[in-house]
């Protein structure tokens, strides 16, 4: 008899089945967390949005707030939409469909908004190199123009 670790006959590997190589997504999560991903996507992207309108029109960002409140909420903000929208994007190419709408649609509310917001932050971004000629820092320097 063969010997156990000979070379059997060669076979064509099979690719493992599909259910293996996929990886977890929104879909996978319950309706709760879904419901939280599509508020925090919606509410970071309305701030996103609102911190744009704040440089577009005061060449600065928002003000730091009390302990830096506003600061940390806009950067957090910043972070999440620019994550939902790379995950949105990520999703798209693997799979060629778009994240789940959601329950109420609000995953499929949070990732258009994101999109708008970061179009929107593209055209601010241009018109405050052609307006002020500068990118304000993400911390406001000592006696800066938006400190």
């Amino acid at each position: 008899p063969p010997h156990a670790l000979a070379p059997g006959p060669l076979r064509a590997a099979r690719p493992p089945p599909t259910s293996a190589l996929r990886m977890g997504g929104l879909e996978d999560l319950g309706g709760g967390a879904q419901q939280a991903i599509g508020a925090g996507g919606v509410l970071a992207g309305l701030v996103m949005l609102f911190s744009e309108y704040t440089l577009k029109t005061t060449g600065c960002g928002l003000p730091a707030g009390p302990g830096g409140a506003y600061g940390a909420i806009e950067g957090i903000s910043y972070l999440y939409v620019v994550g939902l929208v790379a995950y949105s994007v990520y999703v798209k190419v693997t799979t060629g469909k778009g994240l789940p709408s959601g329950p109420n649609g609000l995953i499929g509310a949070a990732e258009g908004v994101g999109y708008l917001a970061c179009l929107a932050g593209a055209v601010v971004l241009g018109f405050q190199l052609t307006d002020y000629g500068y990118v304000p820092n993400a911390v406001p320097v000592e006696g800066g123009k938006c400190s």
